[in-house]
């Protein structure tokens, strides 16, 4: 339990003071890390602030999410957020939350290659079903969920923008398609980010994060979290947290909430930087497509300026030499390294195909196999295009 903090209306103000009171004995203004396992009570049945054991309670882990509650905000500031190991382990816990075995979930055609692996192979076993659709197209939308047996729990899962293929869907349109079918929506927030989008103030139900990539922002910390409104839901994923146990350690924590309080300025070089770069790349010949919502040709541009901010620090291109310029590519760049994940300050390159989205080959979630994604960091913006340049001019 923390000290309650005045609500400010700034978000970088939240990001820094929210849940972050000064330590009262020694006058710290970090917080410290609580490593404890377990507290000693008052007496029998009296715990002191709440706090018993290090599974259930933690003082670091209820810093950042109040923390991360403050800065994804939902109806009148209500929301409550519940952190995790891991962007898996806190997806995990939320659909046994609010599914069992029957339950239905309809997903878009291109979520991140790890989600469509827990559900299809984890949870699918377990009797959980599975629709897979265009987001884009809230009338197909609409007849899937429909198609669903109205006796089941239903899931309607968005990410947007999407992972790779930067697709952006409407998730006020959705949410009310959602809500007519007895559905809740959750919105992976991921590549957005609270900074960038607040999809409970969009009509969303719940959010859903890796803090492993830009809320961490740092490549050195693993996390998840899920964000909701609803006081009985959020009481449905503290007692999943607890009882399974699959929580984020104080460590983690705190690394974490470093992380956040710089997210507002990270993200503004992150998009500028990936702005220049997409504009850059249009014109690069080898490039058959650049994939950012900032473009004004992209497909959902226009979508993006009334539900953003910004446009987002991640960038995919697919080029004409097929598969073997796209991998290529990725393996002679030198500051945009080749590796999974994205959102830290170093500019980062993937292959899709066979790294982040291996799982869903040969379904109709694979990637285009001439396509890289991009996760441009914050380095100058001018040493980033010229390592692109010379990567590509080697095709």
């Amino acid at each position: 339990m923390t000290n309650e903090t005045p609500r400010y209306e700034g978000f970088n103000t939240r990001a820094i003071h929210a849940g972050q009171a000064h330590e009262t004995v020694y006058g710290a203004v970090v917080p410290p890390v609580h490593l404890s396992t377990t507290y000693a009570p008052e007496a029998v049945g009296q715990l002191r602030h709440g706090y018993d054991y290090g599974r259930g309670t933690n003082p670091t882990r209820d810093s950042l999410q109040e923390q991360l509650a403050a800065l994804e905000g939902g109806v009148d500031g209500r929301a409550r957020a519940f952190t995790f190991g891991s962007g898996l382990a806190a997806e995990n816990a939320l659909i046994h939350a609010v599914a069992g075995p029957g339950a239905h979930i309809v997903m878009g055609n291109d979520v991140y290659g790890g989600t469509y692996r827990l559900i299809n192979k984890i949870l699918g076993p377990w009797g959980v079903t599975h629709t897979v659709v265009d987001m884009a197209d809230v009338s197909a939308v609409e007849q899937a969920l429909a198609a669903v047996d109205a006796s089941a729990a239903r899931i309607l899962w968005l990410e947007t923008p999407s992972n790779p293929m930067m697709k952006v869907s409407d998730i006020a349109a959705l949410a009310e398609a959602a809500h007519a079918a007895g559905a809740l929506l959750v919105v992976d927030n991921t590549f957005a980010t609270p900074y960038l989008q607040l999809p409970l103030e969009l009509g969303a139900d719940v959010v859903v994060h890796s803090t492993t990539k830009y809320i961490g922002g740092h490549s050195d910390v693993i996390g998840g979290a899920v964000v909701v409104n609803d006081p009985e839901l959020a009481e449905k994923v503290k007692f999943q947290q607890f009882a399974a146990g699959a929580v984020n350690g104080p460590l983690d924590a705190y690394l974490t909430t470093r992380g956040l309080k710089t997210l507002g300025v990270r993200m503004d070089r992150h998009n500028a930087n990936a702005a220049t770069i997409a504009q850059h790349l249009q014109g690069i010949s080898g490039v058959e497509r650049v994939l950012y919502p900032g473009l004004p040709d992209h497909p959902g541009h226009e979508l993006a300026s009334r539900q953003m901010r910004g446009y987002g620090g991640m960038v995919s291109v697919q080029f004409t030499g097929g598969a073997a310029a796209a991998r290529q590519v990725a393996e002679t760049t030198r500051l945009f390294q080749l590796a999974e994940s994205l959102g830290g300050i170093e500019s980062l390159m993937n292959y899709p195909a066979e790294m982040t989205h291996a799982s869903v080959a040969g379904t109709e979630l694979a990637v285009p196999d001439n396509l890289v994604r991009l996760s441009v960091g914050i380095e100058d913006v001018a040493d980033l295009i010229d390592d692109l340049d010379r990567a590509i001019a080697s095709l």
